[in-house]
């Protein structure tokens, strides 16, 4: 059993606002993630400041996401009491760094003692037009931006003990913001890929109840490598060449991998949690 997906529905049979990247109420969009050390991190792989910037950039993936813009956030920081006053600065400058590139102000938060680093952060977003899991139908196009399987590889470098680039992947990705402004109105549905195309294709399968036709065969990789943070879209066949367009527009890479059909869909990727 997913313990993750079954922990949450404990909580979605009472809120309909659960399901989606985050939580579209009204014209505003709250999200919150988690980034923990010795979870989704080891304090060896990265610097202070990467690691700041990276909780952000995760965070504001899920706004973008939903086609909405991140206007502010809160932080919850649980710091080891051995840090010094240079690592709190190297922290806030991660940050400070990642709220200036998106146009966001930090708000507030919460600051705790701790024996290791762990990050939360709520984001609010605003959106006029909320892109949503729900919305896929049979005989709709599957597609997801950049490409895929480099964070996982990259993961497997690290846990080996070497070193990736400054500008590997798993530090930070590019989030596609222009593209999805620009062609939302044109997808039935949409979400980040923050757990593996395959993991994060069996969130849809469980919101509209189609399974997955794959075009091509697919490479491990790219079906199970997590914290990518591309986007995972849907759309109809009318509109195809329309969002075709609009990704060589926004000189996003684009790859149309499968349908929607009836049926059911079995994930064989491993949990990234629990």
């Amino acid at each position: 059993m997913n313990k993750e997906s079954y922990f949450i529905k404990l909580f979605s049979n009472h809120s309909k606002y659960i399901g989606d990247d985050g939580a579209v109420v009204g014209q505003l969009v709250y999200s919150s993630d988690a980034f923990n050390e010795n979870v989704h991190f080891r304090r060896s792989w990265m610097s202070l400041k990467q690691i700041a910037y990276k909780a952000m950039l995760v965070n504001i993936s899920d706004a973008v996401a939903m086609n909405a813009k991140v206007k502010y956030a809160l932080l919850s920081v649980g710091i080891p009491s051995c840090y010094s006053l240079k690592d709190l600065r190297d922290l806030q400058s991660g940050f400070q760094q990642a709220a200036d590139a998106f146009g966001l102000e930090i708000i507030g938060g919460d600051t705790v003692s701790n024996n290791k680093l762990d990050i939360s952060i709520t984001m609010i977003s605003h959106t006029k037009r909320p892109l949503t899991r729900k919305g896929l139908k049979v005989g709709d196009y599957l597609a997801y931006t950049g490409t895929l399987g480099k964070s996982a590889k990259a993961l497997r470098y690290l846990l080996s003990g070497a070193t990736v680039h400054a500008n590997s992947k798993f530090l930070g990705s590019a989030l596609r913001v222009a593209f999805i402004e620009d062609v939302t109105a044109s997808l039935s549905c949409g979400m980040d890929i923050s757990d593996g195309l395959g993991s994060d294709f069996e969130r849809l399968h469980s919101i509209n109840k189609v399974g997955l036709h794959l075009l091509k065969p697919l490479d491990k990789n790219v079906l199970c490598s997590g914290e990518e943070y591309e986007m995972l879209v849907g759309f109809s066949a009318r509109n195809r060449k329309k969002v075709i367009r609009l990704a060589a527009k926004n000189r996003t890479p684009l790859h149309i991998f499968a349908k929607a059909k009836r049926g059911s869909y079995k994930n064989r990727c491993k949990a990234h949690h629990f």
